[in-house]
């Protein structure tokens, strides 16, 4: 888990990941790169997000991750989310927690891409507040035809998912 007395140099390794990791105490967090787009989307936290201590619930990030994910394919991939093309099935999931976050707070997601193929690829998803990390996680997306059978994404598509894919990682333990 990453603490907010965690050294830099332990935050800066660039390592390759190999998915999924194998341990739930290993993250995927982007690097900055020079080149590539980040998609950014806020988030306000609200009274019925959080539990009786006052912290946000953990399930909110998972459904945080639903929505950036579809605001960036709204706006930068496919208005029609690629329906008439096809659908994204969700293959794997994963929420790593930094630190407690509360309501009215905004949250401000960033989402890159990582290790994109013709038919699937993963999305990073880092959750900050004030600039500060307080969350981060990934989803493994597989395209598949509307009969369910694993299909390429067409080159197009393509194209523009890769504007945000991240070459490396930082891997923190």
């Amino acid at each position: 888990m990453l603490h907010s007395n965690t050294s830099p140099e332990l935050i800066n390794v660039q390592i390759q990941p190999s998915f999924p990791s194998g341990s739930a105490e290993q993250i995927i967090v982007p690097s900055r790169q020079i080149g590539i787009q980040t998609f950014h989307h806020n988030i306000d936290i609200y009274l019925k997000e959080s539990n009786a201590y006052g912290n946000t619930y953990f399930a909110r990030y998972f459904e945080w991750q639903g929505i950036c994910r579809e605001r960036w394919l709204h706006q930068c991939i496919a208005q029609d989310l690629l329906q008439t093309q096809g659908v994204l099935i969700t293959k794997r999931a994963h929420q790593e927690y930094l630190q407690e976050t509360f309501p009215f707070q905004t949250i401000q997601c960033e989402l890159n891409t990582f290790d994109v193929k013709s038919c699937s690829l993963y999305l990073l998803f880092r959750f900050l507040v004030d600039g500060k990390p307080v969350s981060q996680g990934y989803q493994q997306i597989v395209f598949a035809s509307h009969d369910k059978r694993i299909q390429r994404l067409p080159e197009p598509i393509l194209k523009k998912v890769r504007a945000y894919e991240m070459s490396s990682c930082d891997w923190v333990h």
